[in-house]
């Protein structure tokens, strides 16, 4: 069971479509639940179909969303939950947002070449997604992740865990 210094957090995880912010999520969220915390996956495209039919895709509506998933993230680890989020996070606003309002917040941001990031989505049997939308890249991260391929999802996850230890503590190893 958890222990009062492993209090809720959240792990931002951002990146750009298709660099691998929800295999990377979904990976560490199994991690956290062998270890008996309480986690959720919070994965942005989740989120906006089951809740953002009344957005669409302008940068303002990018926006809201992003600051929608925000403050669900920071109930959530208000209630003792680790969350783990997957979403392109463009906005550093809303990234600054976390820091100040999260008292346990990790922010990862997983780097993946566009070729890559374009094979990825043809893998998936999609059209590569919209590579033209601004991204402002994350100003002070916790953790950068190259994520080219080079490696496997697990050793990538594990890099991401072994980062993370300190933040949940040492006893969840």
């Amino acid at each position: 069971m958890a222990t009062p210094d492993q209090a809720g957090r959240v792990f931002w995880i951002t990146g750009l479509p298709a660099s691998g912010k929800t295999t990377l999520a979904t990976l560490l969220v199994t991690r956290l639940r062998a270890r008996h915390l309480p986690a959720v996956l919070l994965d942005g495209d989740v989120l906006r179909e089951v809740f953002e039919h009344d957005l669409g895709y302008s940068l303002e509506d990018r926006h809201r969303c992003a600051r929608r998933y925000a403050r669900l993230g920071h109930m959530l680890a208000a209630q003792g939950m680790q969350v783990v989020t997957a979403t392109i996070s463009l906005f550093e606003d809303v990234r600054r947002w976390n820091r100040a309002q999260v008292d346990r917040y990790v922010e990862v941001y997983v780097r993946a070449p566009d070729a890559v990031r374009a094979a990825r989505d043809r893998d998936r049997g999609r059209e590569p997604v919209s590579y033209d939308v601004p991204f402002e890249e994350p100003a002070t991260p916790d953790l950068v992740l190259d994520n080219d391929g080079s490696a496997s999802a697990d050793v990538v996850a594990g890099r991401l865990w072994s980062h993370i230890l300190g933040s949940i503590g040492r006893d969840a190893d």
